[in-house]
C-alpha cells in the first residue's frame, strides 16, 4: 500500500499548520527527490529544537508523503504540538520501565506493514552538544531497519534554532526565517543483513546511521563537525528531559 494520496484526516491539520508554518519561515529543501514517495522506511532527522518536528513534517507533506514520527512522549504535552502529534496518529516513545516499552515498537511495525513512513529520531532528545551537532544515537532506528529489511534515509536541517531556541517553549515568529533541509541517500545497511541483533551490531548501524546525518548537516553549516560525538553519559549528563545547558 502506498501512501500517493496522502490520507484525508491530514489535510485539515495541514491547513491550519502549514500557512502559520510558511509565515514563520521559508524553506530550501536540498535533493528532494531523494525522499521516496512510496514504500516503507525510517527518516532519520537531527534534533535540537523542539518545533523540529512540524519542520520535517512540512517537508515529508510537500514532498508528498504523510508524517509518522516516533518521538518522545513528552513532546504529547506541549501545547498545540502535542495535540498535533496524536491527531495525526504520531507514535509516543516511554521510557523503558514504564509497562508500555513495547508499543512504540508494534505501533511503529503496523506502519511498516501498510507501506509507510516512520519518521525516528535516532538521538532519542535534544541534542546535549553545546553547538547543536549531532549526539550519539540510539539503536531504535537501526533495529526497525534491519528486522524489517526497509532503508533509512538521513535528513538533516539548521536553521529551526532560529524559530524555537532549544529547551524553549517559546516560538519566534518575527523576523521571518531560513530553514535549510537536505536529504541524503539511503544509508548502506547491507553488510550487517544475517547478523546477530546484539549491541555490538546495533552500535556499529547506529554510528553509521548518525555518521550520515552529520553529513548533510556539515553540509548545510558549511563547517566541520567534532571529531568525536558528543555522549552524554561521559559529560555527567542524563540523556531524556530537559537538560538547561542555555
Amino acid at each position: 500500500m502506498s501512501e500517493k494520496s496522502r490520507p484525508s484526516f491530514f489535510w485539515p491539520i495541514a491547513a491550519i499548520v502549514l500557512p502559520i508554518m510558511n509565515v514563520i519561515a521559508r524553506y530550501t529543501i536540498i535533493d528532494g527527490q531523494k525522499l521516496p514517495k512510496t514504500g516503507s522506511y525510517v527518516l532519520t532527522p537531527n534534533h535540537y529544537s523542539e518545533i523540529d518536528p512540524l519542520v520535517i513534517g512540512l517537508v515529508s507533506w510537500r514532498l508528498g508523503r504523510a508524517p509518522r514520527f516516533m518521538t518522545k512522549a513528552s513532546l504529547f504535552e506541549v501545547p498545540v504540538l502535542g495535540w498535533l502529534l496524536s491527531k495525526t496518529g504520531q507514535i509516543p516513545v516511554v521510557r523503558a520501565g514504564s509497562g508500555r516499552h513495547n508499543q512504540p515498537v508494534q505501533a511503529a511495525i503496523r506502519l511498516v506493514d501498510r507501506g509507510q513512513c516512520v519518521v525516528v529520531y535516532p538521538e532519542g532528545s535534544l541534542t546535549r552538544d553545546p553547538d547543536m551537532w549531532p549526539m550519539r544515537g540510539k539503536t531504535g532506528a537501526a533495529r526497525l531497519a534491519l528486522q524489517h529489511d526497509i532503508p533509512v534515509i538521513p535528513i538533516a536541517h539548521w536553521g529551526t534554532q532560529q524559530i524555537m531556541a532549544r529547551y524553549s517553549k517559546k516560538i519566534s515568529f518575527f523576523p521571518r526565517k531560513h530553514v535549510t533541509i537536505k536529504i541524503g541517500d539511503p544509508v548502506d545497511l547491507s553488510d550487517f543483513k544475517g547478523r546477530s541483533m546484539d549491541s555490538a551490531t546495533m552500535n556499529e548501524a547506529t554510528t553509521r546511521i548518525m555518521d550520515a546525518i552529520t553529513a548533510q548537516l556539515v553540509d548545510l553549516r558549511g563547517e566541520p563537525a567534532p571529531e568525536l560525538r558528543w555522549n552524554p553519559t561521559q559529560h555527567n549528563q542524563k540523556e531524556t528531559g530537559r537538560f538547561d545547558s542555555e
